[in-house]
């Protein structure tokens, strides 16, 4: 069960994000997760919107590059060592985590993370294998 994630790609100067996050508010776009990597000339921004498709044809008709990417939301306890006990389980089926961050809300009080993997069906498949439940587009609030 995937999830899309929506990457854009902006140039390091300030307003940027200032800028994605009022285009997505003006058009009644909410973020479910929100995270930012950098490097020297530039920075990857990643989102979970409620409403991908809405989200990425905005983004695209305002002159941003992005791309969509299937990634996996995962329950993780919210608990000393809840997300040790998940990641120990991905790493004994061997998966290498790409990149991970949390999402903004709680699922039955457990913390809600993103996990990017080249192998969203091997991780799904390993996570069922060890009860421990994905989130669905649903749970996150996504259309």
């Amino acid at each position: 069960m995937t999830i899309h994630q929506i990457s854009v790609f902006l140039e390091n100067k300030a307003g940027q994000l200032a800028e994605i996050t009022g285009i997505l508010s003006e058009n009644q776009v909410n973020m479910r997760a929100i995270n930012i990597a950098e490097t020297a000339d530039y920075g990857v921004l990643r989102l979970i919107v409620d409403d991908a498709f809405k989200a990425s044809t905005i983004l695209l008709n305002e002159g941003f590059i992005l791309t969509m990417s299937p990634v996996v939301g995962v329950a993780v306890p919210d608990t000393p060592g809840g997300l040790s006990k998940v990641l120990s389980v991905i790493s004994s089926a061997e998966i290498d985590v790409e990149y991970m961050y949390s999402v903004f809300s709680q699922k039955d009080e457990q913390a809600c993370m993103i996990f990017r993997v080249a192998d969203t069906d091997g991780l799904a498949s390993v996570l069922d294998r060890n009860g421990i439940a994905m989130l669905s587009g649903e749970d996150l609030g996504l259309h």
